[in-house]
């Protein structure tokens, strides 16, 4: 049987890290590819699970960097002929009492955060193998209940939304924190615009994705310790590495276009807000 290869984006600590952990753990005889910006810390990383045994492979991998996502892309295809598993982890927070205006962590946020998910799926969506799992990494505050305006939720959940839509809203989010006028409609939130809107767009690339019977899912993974909470969250970044596994691996091919929380259960998006966030 061919080697199947997994793809986990921004993995050189964190939540990243922990799922291409789990990967090669269950992943045994196939290609688990820890991917990271930095060549050296990616390379650490993958040195430091060699240590407890594991495979990994390394690529290094800038997703903010078209170039960067196009080199991977045909490095992939060439060698393996596509992608069977795509987590996209990576991502930004700005810290609460980070002294960057409000405009400019609007910007960043929603770049890296939403708009470099675009554009990463759409380099690599393209080789995804038929029956292929995509898992988009959001969170407890990509929950749709984060945004205020009724109108605005409306649309977002709209099943003829298009990704051309959901990211004209996006940049509309931006405009309106540079105008100042953002708070009552969006809330006060840059990072719960951006996940709000990796759960919107799970749920658009899945309907595009049906005839090829990918299955992509959007997950809470839980409160995390980790350097994006400043180690606040009660969870170890195995325990929050435990959802996405599953959805990469175990979950039924039922579970697709799902918003799914750290303990494997689906959430309704457009409903009340679990009491539970880990």
């Amino acid at each position: 049987m061919a080697s199947k290869v997994a793809v986990v984006t921004g993995a050189n600590k964190g939540i990243g890290f922990a799922i291409v952990r789990g990967l090669c753990k269950r992943f045994e005889g196939h290609l688990p590819y820890l991917t990271a910006r930095d060549e050296e810390r990616g390379k650490k990383a993958v040195a430091d699970l060699e240590k407890e045994g594991l495979n990994p492979k390394f690529h290094q991998l800038d997703v903010t960097d078209k170039k960067s996502l196009e080199v991977f892309r045909d490095y992939i295809k060439s060698n393996y002929g596509g992608i069977d598993i795509l987590v996209n982890n990576a991502a930004i927070a700005f810290k609460n009492d980070a002294p960057e205006p409000a405009a400019v962590q609007a910007e960043q946020t929603l770049f890296v955060n939403y708009f470099t998910l675009v554009s990463t799926c759409d380099i690599l969506f393209p080789i995804l193998k038929n029956g292929a799992r995509v898992i988009n990494l959001s969170s407890a505050l990509g929950h749709l209940s984060n945004i205020p305006s009724p109108a605005l939720r409306d649309r977002l959940k709209d099943e003829k939304l298009t990704v051309e839509e959901l990211s004209s809203l996006m940049q509309q989010y931006v405009d309106a924190v540079n105008q100042g006028t953002h708070a009552a409609d969006w809330g006060n939130s840059s990072y719960n615009v951006s996940k709000v809107g990796v759960t919107a767009l799970s749920n658009i690339q899945q309907r595009l994705l049906n005839d090829r019977d990918i299955k992509v899912n959007s997950v809470h993974p839980g409160y995390v310790a980790t350097d994006m909470t400043t180690h606040k969250g009660p969870m170890s970044i195995d325990e929050g590495a435990i959802a996405t596994v599953y959805l990469a691996l175990d979950a039924p091919d039922s579970v697709r276009g799902k918003y799914v929380w750290f303990n494997k259960e689906i959430v309704d998006w457009t409903g009340e807000m679990p009491k539970e966030f880990c």
